[in-house]
């Protein structure tokens, strides 16, 4: 845990408005995560943030480290302590508190790994980890304890595509991390020619918060390779609040769609963030304006050091009820809950 003498709290200053450190047209995807802001404290002074919300920031930073790419940092509010685009990504005090329900491996996804890299959730799929690296860190991550380096360790792809091959009964592929699109694309684009030769796989699925957190990832390579299969393929994209939607990231969407890449959305469903009707609509009515089909709305995972985020599912069904008297049905996700050992998510409303 990353701690501050007296002397270092006392000298941090802060200044309004964003750093002139801003995103330079047309760059690079790998530039742009190689200069995230890894510190809180560094997080607050771009911000125009109070002193005193540093120093708590970086009091609460634990092994699970502040990571913010500038792109998504140009949409947070500055000097807002109570952005909700802030509170997805700066460490607070309430993660420390006790909340024994709230466990590292809220979904006891250690006893799904089949191999190291590979586990084996839900009947017909099986989900790769193909990366432990993300272009994000949030706060409410359920992987955010996920041991990538005991469960990668010796992470042969061979012996995962061996595995997927002796399983006739999987038709879908998963790719997860971390999140894959932090791995070069032509990396993924020999796991997808790879995939595509056993034969009794159908479609290949993308879970991925990088076209939201850094736009600039959806180029010309990966596009390529996403057409290149013979795979159905799947984009499923994080977007919780409509403040995360600007013109880069609603260009990256229409990339994909316009490639033939159907993308779908979840959201966590977060007190302080989007646990309101009015955003809910916002962000769910933007999205399908955008071609983004809202699919789930997650009831949060209890992972911990995310407590402080939990809204109550009565709170998450009357929210659905309100969106479905608004919005047409195909704008309205399923609220879901996902639970340790069951053969699917359980649909809440």
């Amino acid at each position: 845990m990353l701690r501050l003498a007296s002397m270092e709290i006392s000298a941090i200053t802060l200044k309004s408005g964003h750093s002139t450190d801003s995103v330079v047209a047309g760059e690079d995807w790998r530039a742009l995560l190689a200069r995230a802001i890894r510190d809180p404290v560094e997080l607050c002074r771009q911000l125009g943030l109070p002193e005193e919300l540093a120093v708590e920031a970086a009091r609460s930073t634990t092994a699970f480290r502040v990571l913010v790419p500038q792109p998504y940092l140009a949409r947070i509010r500055p000097g807002d302590p109570n952005d909700p685009l802030l509170a997805q990504v700066l460490p607070r005090k309430a993660e420390m508190a006790d909340a024994p329900q709230f466990v590292c491996d809220p979904l006891h996804e250690a006893g799904t790994v089949r191999s190291p890299g590979l586990l084996g959730k839900y009947k017909g799929r099986l989900l790769i980890v193909a990366s432990g690296a993300c272009a994000v860190h949030c706060r409410f991550c359920f992987r955010r304890h996920f041991p990538y380096v005991q469960t990668m360790y010796g992470h042969i792809w061979r012996g995962v595509f061996e595995q997927i091959a002796a399983e006739t009964s999987i038709e879908e592929v998963i790719l997860s991390g971390g999140d894959p699109l932090t791995t070069p694309d032509c990396r993924l684009a020999e796991i997808a020619q790879q995939l595509s030769e056993i034969p009794h796989l159908r479609r290949l699925r993308i879970h991925t918060r990088l076209p939201i957190v850094i736009p600039q990832r959806v180029n010309d390579e990966l596009l390529a390779w996403l057409r290149g299969t013979r795979l159905a393929t799947f984009m499923v994209v994080h977007c919780n609040h409509p403040a995360e939607i600007d013109a880069n990231v609603a260009a990256a969407f229409s990339r994909l769609v316009d490639a033939g890449v159907p993308v779908l959305n979840q959201s966590v469903l977060m007190g302080g963030i989007n646990d309101d009707a009015e955003v809910l609509a916002e962000l769910f009515g933007r999205l399908v304006d955008l071609r983004v089909i809202p699919y789930y709305l997650h009831q949060l995972d209890r992972v911990a050091g995310a407590a402080h985020f939990v809204v109550p599912e009565e709170r998450g069904r009357e929210l659905i009820r309100q969106l479905r008297a608004r919005l047409p049905g195909y704008a309205v996700p399923r609220y879901v809950r996902d639970t340790a050992g069951a053969e699917h998510k359980v649909v809440l409303e």
